[in-house]
């Protein structure tokens, strides 16, 4: 802990309210998206496997003593044949999954986001990238989604995997997204990483867009706009497109360009919505804006000499503090209302 965060440890905070009254209460573990207004649906990630897998026998499913928390048990609970409990050994969770991979199965093989991007980056690299597995990584705790701290905070994933050769990157937004992205990753010839969100992910992107479906390595526009484009992964999707609408109550008009795929980026949509008029271009990612998408897509731009206003809005380079998840992403920068605050200032 710093000198500065420890000063900020003791400074009065407002009280985080809900929109009908009511102290706004939150785990530091459990993600708390602050999803009031979307319907919810439960582990979204442990059921899509669950239907996968009545369909193909090739489907196996793996922990690093983590099932409850990565929605795995659904899968365990109702095919405890082809669940395979690991313990806390995630080097040990990646390589057993190369070799099932190597047998023929299709492994999903779940934990936090920090514990396979930190312990085991080594053993995904040469056991199922190198060898281009398909084996599908898919994480819990991605970027700022649980309050515990930079022990559990998997800020700095994406730009940890962004250079791993043969790996395809997700960073689904919603319950729909995980829905899709199990089966479109699973039909993948190669190695995955997809962060998640579990336990009550809201259903976002239907209510703005009813015909949306997740295609791997898509991007797509779920809000038009003419001052502002928005392109955004994760659950940032979902703030653009609450920011989108109380900016329109300004006069202020914002589209959102979804990009679940961070690798490989879909550079074709993005340049083609980034060369419409004059608008501001703004990327929104739960990540540390070193490394992530806000930097895939500052490349993309500039490699085809297409050159709009540009802004980033991610989380800092630096290690985050603890605490409740509102308090956190107002502090950081992600909360709606300061997606708000940094695209009026734009402007």
């Amino acid at each position: 802990m710093t000198l500065e965060s420890m000063a900020r440890k003791y400074e009065p905070r407002p009280t985080p309210m809900r929109a009908g009254g009511g102290r706004l209460t939150t785990s530091a573990m459990i993600a708390s998206l602050d999803a009031e207004g979307y319907e919810a649906v439960v582990a979204p990630f442990g059921h899509a496997l669950v239907n996968l897998a009545r369909k193909d026998e090739r489907i196996v499913g793996l922990s690093a003593d983590l099932s409850k928390y990565t929605d795995l048990h659904v899968f365990a609970q109702a095919m405890p044949d082809r669940f395979y409990q690991m313990g806390m050994a995630e080097q040990v969770l990646v390589s057993a999954a190369a070799g099932l991979a190597r047998e023929g199965f299709i492994p999903f093989a779940t934990t936090y986001a920090v514990f396979a991007s930190r312990r085991a980056y080594d053993f995904i690299a040469m056991a199922i990238a190198e060898e281009n597995l398909p084996v599908k990584i898919v994480c819990a705790l991605p970027g700022l989604t649980t309050g515990y701290g930079p022990s559990h905070q998997a800020t700095e994933d994406l730009a940890i995997f962004r250079g791993l050769p043969n790996l395809t990157i997700v960073d689904p937004c919603d319950a729909c997204d995980i829905a899709g992205m199990v089966p479109a990753i699973a039909g993948h010839d190669g190695p995955v990483y997809a962060r998640l969100l579990r336990g009550r992910v809201p259903q976002v992107l239907t209510r703005h867009k009813p015909d949306y479906r997740f295609q791997l390595g898509k991007a797509q526009l779920i809000r038009d706009g003419r001052d502002v484009l928005v392109v955004s992964s994760g659950f940032m999707t979902m703030r653009a497109l609450d920011a989108a609408e109380r900016l329109a109550a300004d006069g202020i008009d914002v589209a959102v360009l979804h990009a679940p795929t961070i690798k490989p980026l879909d550079t074709a949509t993005i340049l083609a919505e980034a060369g419409r008029g004059g608008r501001l271009l703004v990327t929104a990612e739960n990540h540390s804006l070193v490394g992530g998408l806000g930097e895939a897509v500052a490349r993309t731009l500039l490699e085809a000499g297409v050159t709009p206003r540009f802004r980033m809005i991610g989380l800092p380079d630096a290690f985050l503090e603890a605490g409740a998840l509102p308090t956190l992403h107002d502090m950081y920068g992600i909360s709606v209302a300061r997606v708000v605050e940094q695209i009026r200032g734009w402007l």
